[in-house]
């Protein structure tokens, strides 16, 4: 087919339109359309396609093909978005979105109690959405790690350690290390750290730190067991005194406190940890991007 245009660009809308109408009639695609006519403004591409449906090799499927299909058929029923969240497992959102051309179905009378209800199970399909979603993104992201190397490992001790482990002051010079954390991923991570570092093991002190109203002996061994120590090994467990006036939040049984790890002899490694750290963060704010690497 030969495609011409008038000597001003679109200036012969009427006569571009009937090319471009009997090109989307042959099969063509809009992109194929739009080279074809070289028509590269959108709003003109739909304004000469307009009313013209798209050829079926152009459309692609919809994973929530089903679903939308599904969810129209249960509004034509009379259904609201709450029943058919409920019943599809879909956001109401994407219900709005598929439904909203179709008559808006009466509301039937209900109790407070009934509407109560159905108000409950939307909402917790809601949460159970949302849970699977922030279940997919951790997973995703944690896959996307893999493994790691030393000089990665080495680093991020680096930084673990400075974040939250005890640092000497100028008025008060302590060079020791002293690592406290109530999450034991935390620990794990510290303990591979000084692993490869060659620390010796023999070298480093474990000590629990929790309220006095929590189980100290389950707490005892979960961290002994944590760190592969007898509960023989540790130091003796710093107990914080109960303040009825406070509303303590971790009380459940999931609640250990915290473990505290010492190294002996540690004022060379602390120093050199200090070290460390101020040279991860000159290698960050270099001018000269390539001293990151």
């Amino acid at each position: 087919m030969r495609v011409t245009h008038a000597p001003g660009k679109y200036a012969d809308f009427e006569g571009l339109r009937e090319q471009a109408v009997a090109l989307r009639r042959a099969g063509l695609s809009r992109r194929q359309i739009r080279d074809r006519l070289h028509v590269d403004n959108n709003d003109i591409l739909n304004r000469l396609l307009q009313g013209e449906p798209a050829p079926e090799w152009t459309k692609r499927p919809n994973a929530k093909d089903d679903l939308r299909d599904k969810a129209r058929e249960l509004r034509l029923q009379g259904w609201t978005y709450d029943r058919i969240q409920v019943e599809l497992g879909c956001s109401k959102s994407s219900i709005s979105l598929w439904v909203r051309d179709l008559p808006k179905p009466e509301r039937p009378a209900r109790t407070r109690e009934e509407a109560s209800a159905i108000a409950k199970r939307g909402w917790e399909a809601t949460l159970q959405l949302r849970e699977e979603k922030r279940q997919r993104t951790k997973q995703q992201a944690m896959s996307e790690i893999g493994t790691l190397t030393d000089r990665e490992l080495f680093v991020i001790g680096v930084g673990l350690y400075w974040a939250e482990g005890a640092k000497s002051k100028s008025y008060s010079r302590r060079e020791r290390i002293t690592f406290v954390n109530s999450d034991p991923d935390m620990i794990t991570v510290f303990m591979a750290w000084l692993n490869l570092l060659d620390v010796d093991p023999a070298n480093l002190r474990f000590a629990v730190q929790i309220h006095e109203s929590a189980d100290v002996a389950a707490a005892e061994e979960f961290w002994a067991h944590h760190v592969g120590i007898d509960t023989s090994r540790l130091m003796k467990t710093t107990l914080k005194r109960h303040n009825p006036l406070t509303n303590r939040k971790n009380t459940a049984d999931s609640y250990r406190g915290c473990l505290r790890v010492d190294v002996r002899d540690g004022a060379e490694l602390y120093r050199r940890i200090e070290g460390w750290w101020y040279g991860i963060v000159g290698a960050a704010t270099a001018t000269d991007l390539r001293n990151r690497t």
